[in-house]
């Protein structure tokens, strides 16, 4: 069996008015279906099965690992899963409910509250926290510095595209006045979307025992981003030049290239799938991650995710075998 099926509303619904009714006809049988519908919230992802609408409605479920012909070696990394968006089923899964460390995927979730919370054209002025020079030589930056007039849009762009640490201070300090705050939308966020083995104290991804989440709560917060043009329109743009006003109020240019090696031509691409964009995220604690949109040769949507890979060459390359796994009838 090559995938789970998604639960639509309809059935998990009437499944439980069953379980409720038949709990009326026998204390015995109660107790067992009680057990039953435990059993289907677990494998549901979902602690809180009713709150006006089910969780599952519309996403691709599973209740743990799904095998796939042409699957990738697992022993390499921590953690993949590809997700069929429209037939609403999960192709193939491992360790998708283990908590990891997610460093830089954790932006999607960045870019998300930033797309529905802030005014894209607004004018956003750095602060020294969000300034490129006060990050260390391995934290990834777009360039941005004090006093500089940056737009939110091309914030984002220099936080999806390069994976800008500073674009992220930047972003949460404007939304919700300091980095701490921000990580409390992020976290409640996260539990609307019923992405609960997440955590974020950061709105970068930096290293924090603390900040984790899985790869099927990183799936549940970028099927959410794509749902917006803004996003889809970041992640696929491979380069970009931002206009950024100084302090001195003199212009300079930054420009900036996506982090993910497909789009920059360093790794191999999928025999038949078109890689629409992602984002990449790389810590020592980590290891190499990596989420994708895809769409299949018959332009079907997939979302793709590995996180914990040894090294970046064995995360595109079984990245790559992922996706070419997608179902040929598919």
């Amino acid at each position: 069996m090559t995938g789970v099926r998604c639960i639509d509303r309809f059935n998990r619904l009437t499944a439980v008015i069953m379980i409720v009714f038949l709990c009326g006809i026998s204390l015995a049988g109660c107790k067992e279906k009680e057990e039953v519908t435990a059993a289907y919230e677990t494998e549901n992802y979902n602690k809180d099965i009713y709150r006006g609408g089910l969780f599952a409605d519309n996403l691709c479920v599973s209740s743990g690992d799904v095998a796939l012909m042409g699957a990738p070696d697992t022993s390499v990394m921590r953690a993949s899963a590809l997700f069929d968006l429209e037939g609403q089923k999960v192709d193939f899964a491992h360790n998708i409910f283990e908590q990891l460390y997610p460093a830089s995927t954790t932006k999607t979730m960045t870019a998300l509250l930033a797309i529905k919370n802030a005014d894209l054209s607004a004018m956003v002025t750095v602060s020294a926290n969000a300034d490129s020079r006060s990050f260390a030589m391995d934290e990834t930056t777009c360039g941005i510095r004090a006093g500089d007039q940056v737009s939110m849009l091309d914030l984002l762009r220099g936080l999806m595209m390069v994976s800008g640490n500073d674009a992220a201070v930047a972003i949460a300090e404007h939304i919700a006045g300091s980095t701490e705050a921000f990580a409390q939308m992020m976290n409640d966020e996260a539990a609307r979307l019923m992405a609960t083995r997440t955590h974020f104290v950061n709105p970068h991804g930096l290293h924090d025992i603390n900040h984790y989440t899985t790869a099927y709560d990183l799936y549940l917060i970028f099927n959410e981003c794509i749902k917006y043009d803004e996003f889809i329109d970041i992640i696929s743009t491979n380069q970009y030049s931002a206009q950024i006003t100084g302090a001195d109020g003199a212009v300079r240019q930054e420009d900036w290239e996506q982090t993910n090696f497909y789009a920059a031509g360093m790794a191999e691409q999928p025999r038949d799938a078109v890689i629409i964009g992602g984002k990449t995220g790389t810590t020592t604690p980590a290891g190499n991650c990596l989420i994708l949109l895809e769409n299949s040769a018959q332009g079907r949507p997939y979302i793709s995710v590995i996180m914990g890979a040894d090294t970046k060459s064995l995360l595109y390359q079984n990245m790559t075998a992922l996706i070419n796994g997608i179902p040929a009838n598919e």
